[in-house]
């Protein structure tokens, strides 16, 4: 990857250290998309306010994301959304967060984890599907912490960039051979793998296939040729 930044060394840090967290995601920012820079967050004020709302306080590593890359769309929506701070509400005892981009999924975290984990400001996120049936609709378990689960949001986002080369392959990572050609990563993000050199991102999804991001259309080439499998372009 360009200059000294590092995945595999960076981000088994950043998945345990919000101060790392941080630090990591501009690293990954400025590697494979654009640095961060002033304004790129929402700013204090707005986090800030959204807090003096009837309802839970903001959990202390979503209002770090905010202020961090709030407005970096590349990173954080161009596949699902975050929601604005003023966006922001109660379902069925859980601050909602994010949404799935058809509106099929909501992230969020439990009133109750808000309340116990206080003292940390990392709470545990949970997924809430949109069924036919309402009535049968739960939070089930998601991202052991906030922090993990925006380090998944960047991730998956950058494989998922309209704006970079990418591709999408109907295939398997032990099947591909994938497994032997690139180093893994630590599991971010439930039901996915992650691979990654210099020049590749991939994530595994359990029986989806492979997301893919370049850091050029040569990389991309060298990658569609030696991972065989079916793609969205034909």
């Amino acid at each position: 990857m360009t200059g000294a930044f590092d995945i595999h060394t960076s981000l088994p840090a950043a998945l345990t250290d919000r101060a790392r967290t941080r630090r990591s995601i501009a690293d990954f920012a400025a590697s494979w998309h654009q640095p961060l820079r002033p304004g790129d967050g929402r700013s204090a004020e707005q986090p800030a306010a959204c807090e003096h709302r009837p309802g839970p306080a903001l959990p202390a590593a979503l209002r770090e994301t905010y202020l961090l890359l709030g407005r970096r769309g590349d990173l954080t929506a161009d596949h699902d959304t975050p929601l604005r701070p003023d966006e922001l509400h109660v379902l069925d005892g859980a601050l909602v967060y994010r949404v799935e981009n058809q509106g099929a999924a909501s992230w969020g975290v439990l009133l109750a984890d808000l309340d116990a984990s206080r003292a940390g400001g990392d709470p545990g996120t949970v997924i809430r599907t949109d069924l036919a049936d309402t009535t049968r609709e739960r939070w089930e378990p998601w991202e052991p912490s906030l922090t993990v689960a925006c380090i998944a949001m960047v991730m998956a986002e950058t494989v998922l960039f309209d704006g970079g080369f990418t591709d999408f392959l109907e295939a398997d990572a032990e099947e591909t051979g994938l497994t032997q050609r690139l180093r893994e990563l630590p599991a971010v993000g439930r039901g996915a793998r992650w691979f990654a050199d210099d020049d590749v991102l991939i994530r595994a999804l359990d029986g989806h296939g492979l997301n893919a991001r370049a850091r050029t259309q040569a990389a991309l080439e060298r990658l569609r040729a030696a991972v065989p499998g079916d793609r969205l372009d034909g």
